[in-house]
């Protein structure tokens, strides 16, 4: 729901506060005083909540608890505006993706949106859909998925497309669109193979079948099970880690793996020595390398 009057008294508002509306209430941000305030000030989002933390850190909740944090068209459409906003916004550093409530990460699509839906329509929500799951993956910025329960269809594709995935010991996954005469639309028959093998994949898309953390975490779909009521620290922390390292050689790691997927071992090994070669040329680079060498901790601006 995008607010149609008063924006520039908000954006006054937020100038001399410093702050960024987010459901009512002002979060510090006083690195955005002076300079052009990011799109999430000016747009109350109905699906989503976003907050950035004092470490850069912003946290993402699609909240529509009362429908299991279903996505539907709404919450792609602002999915995807806020992906676009915190990747030009230098105040953010990375992203954790959750949904709100104790019960769903994001529990598949909104049946109510398929039922009736033709090819040509089915098309251009996949299309969709996979844009903006793919801008996810394809961002410069680490983004980390909380999955706090139910990770079901595009929930699980959603997740998937996230760079590393936490989960609690409540998560279930599952692509089960075969039960409603269907496939994975954003996504599931593409990164599911790439993340846990063909074989496990083919047997969870044929089957639809659900499993919990400890087997998403034992076939590689997860990278770790961590306590529930630690699990947005246990995100936050590992960000943390990641955002202390050099910003350069961070965006270039995720290009490179990214990149190289595709590609052959060949091509792959030469598309790793340019952006290495792009690393070495960097002012981080040489802060880096002389921190060590002083024995001192690296001071990185990110050039």
């Amino acid at each position: 729901m995008r607010l149609n009057v008063a924006i520039s008294d908000l954006r006054q508002a937020g100038e001399r506060l410093g702050g960024v509306l987010h459901a009512g209430k002002c979060s510090p941000r006083l690195a955005h005083i002076g300079t052009p305030l990011p799109l999430y000030f000016w747009v109350l989002f109905s699906t989503l909540l976003f907050d950035v933390d004092s470490d850069g850190i912003g946290l993402i909740t699609v909240n529509r608890p009362d429908k299991l944090n279903a996505l539907n068209s709404t919450v792609i459409a602002e999915l995807d505006s806020l992906i676009h906003a915190a990747e030009d916004d230098a105040a953010v550093g990375g992203l954790i993706l959750t949904g709100a409530g104790p019960k769903a990460f994001v529990a598949g699509a909104d049946i109510t949106e398929l039922a009736d839906i033709d090819r040509e329509h089915g098309i251009e929500m996949a299309k969709r859909g996979a844009r903006v799951f793919r801008q996810i993956e394809q961002l410069n910025k680490p983004v980390i998925a909380a999955v706090n329960g139910f990770a079901l269809g595009g929930g699980c594709e959603l997740a998937m497309a996230c760079h590393i995935r936490l989960a609690s010991p409540t998560a279930r996954f599952a692509q089960p669109e075969v039960k409603l005469g269907l496939i994975p639309g954003f996504g599931g028959t593409v990164r599911l193979p790439r993340l846990v093998g063909r074989g496990r994949a083919l047997e969870l898309l044929l089957t639809g079948n659900m499993i919990d953390a400890e087997e998403a975490a034992r076939i590689g779909l997860v990278n770790r099970v961590v306590p529930a009521a630690t699990l947005l620290d246990e995100a936050r922390a590992l960000l943390r880690v990641m955002l202390a390292q050099g910003p350069v050689a961070r965006r270039l790691c995720l290009r490179a793996v990214d990149g190289a997927l595709d590609l052959t071992m060949d091509d792959a090994l030469a598309l790793e020595a340019t952006y290495f070669g792009d690393a070495c040329a960097s002012e981080d680079k040489a802060e880096g390398t002389r921190a060590f060498l002083d024995k001192r901790p690296s001071v990185f601006h990110g050039r």
